[in-house]
């Protein structure tokens, strides 16, 4: 009998519903969600994205794949969708986003995530303006904005003991991002992707690097050819870097049968956990060496 639970992150490896807000606050200082939940079983999905003021993001996610015929809500019409089954809302500000946010202020803005505008983003703050000319180099100065202490992503696969998967992602997206901006993280194939006779995987790490490859989808169905979660993992992180050789980000998966594995590119190592079906269900906590 099978019982599997992988997570991407440590800290809150035995939650179910996942709850995140208070720690990214945009270019404003606001904090909004993203989450998808993906079911295996009859391959559904539903998804927030830029959700405001509503902390629940899972569970607003699961609300639209159990009661709407959409996969996707985003932005304050998704809030409005929270409210009207139930949801409170409420600041999704903490004193240490605030905090965040003005010490970001202060530093000039720095870091964020503007290119080819003027006045110079490296120095100054907005309001920017675009240039006429402009550089379409996609490798220059990619991850002077974007590194593993400004984004914050949790992501789970579970496969139950009839053989079921399913995958959940949360997150409040990358530190000082440009309002408005929506990661990997909610979309079906790039934050996670589950297939009932495969397995499934999830992301975390350089969103908007990650949804522009699906490696979620791609993992899945590397998988399906017969390669292992490492080796699945693996070839869909080469396949980023071969575009962007500074890829920072970090992938899980597992099969149906429980065979799981990680791979991650731009750090010195990636954290998991993993609950199996032992009696206790231990969180075990799980390192692997990026390359």
């Amino acid at each position: 009998m099978l019982w599997l639970k992988v997570f991407l992150n440590v800290k809150i490896a035995n939650v179910t519903i996942l709850l995140v807000f208070g720690g990214s606050p945009d270019e404003n200082g606001e904090t909004t969600l993203d989450s998808l939940l993906i079911d295996g079983s009859g391959h559904r999905s539903g998804a927030v994205a830029a959700l405001r003021n509503v902390k629940s993001a899972a569970r607003v996610a699961w609300a639209v794949m159990n009661y709407t015929e959409h996969s996707l809500l985003v932005g304050e019409k998704a809030t409005k969708f929270a409210q009207s089954m139930g949801f409170k809302l409420k600041s999704l500000s903490t004193p240490e986003s605030i905090k965040m946010h003005e010490q970001w202020l202060v530093d000039k803005c720095q870091p964020n995530f503007w290119k080819n505008v003027f006045p110079d983003p490296k120095t100054t703050c907005g309001p920017y303006k675009p240039k006429w000319k402009f550089s379409i180099n996609s490798k220059k100065d990619r991850f002077s904005s974007f590194n593993k202490g400004n984004h914050d992503t949790i992501g789970m696969i579970l496969v139950d003991e009839n053989g079921n998967v399913a995958a959940g992602t949360s997150s409040n997206g990358a530190r000082n991002k440009i309002p408005g901006r929506v990661g990997d993280s909610p979309i079906v194939g790039a934050g996670a992707y589950v297939d009932n006779y495969v397995g499934g995987a999830a992301a975390t790490g350089d969103g908007d690097v990650m949804m522009r490859f699906v490696p979620s989808f791609l993992v899945v169905e590397l998988m399906r050819q017969g390669k292992s979660p490492f080796e699945a993992i693996r070839e869909a992180i080469l396949r980023i870097k071969k575009f962007y050789p500074n890829f920072f980000g970090g992938i899980i998966a597992t099969t149906i049968e429980g065979n799981f594995g990680a791979a991650c590119s731009g750090m010195e190592e990636f954290r998991y956990s993993v609950v199996k079906n032992s009696g206790e269900r231990r969180v075990e906590v799980m390192k692997v060496v990026c390359e």
